[in-house]
């Protein structure tokens, strides 16, 4: 059950990430980016913030340290793309 909990809130983080950075992607991209992003805000926002992630627990602060996790990686993706786009 907590997997199905879990998956639901990476879900509707990644969501919200896509709408903030207006990118336009499915299901699975949404809960891969808010898995993805939770993994990096905990690497390097958690120590700044002393908030962890959805990784450790679902809160209110550790939903936001994972959305800014996952803003940061599709700000990241999206220079990627454009770099590509270019070449």
């Amino acid at each position: 059950m907590n997997l199905i909990i879990y998956l639901i809130v990476a879900a509707i983080i990644g969501w919200v990430a896509t709408e903030l950075m207006r990118d336009r992607s499915n299901l699975l991209i949404n809960i891969v980016v808010a898995v993805v992003g939770a993994f990096l805000a905990g690497y390097f926002l958690s120590p700044f913030f002393k908030v962890g992630t959805i990784n450790d627990a679902i809160t209110i602060p550790t939903m936001l340290v994972t959305l800014l996790g996952s803003i940061i990686l599709l700000a990241i993706v999206n220079l990627f793309q454009r770099g590509r786009r270019s070449a």
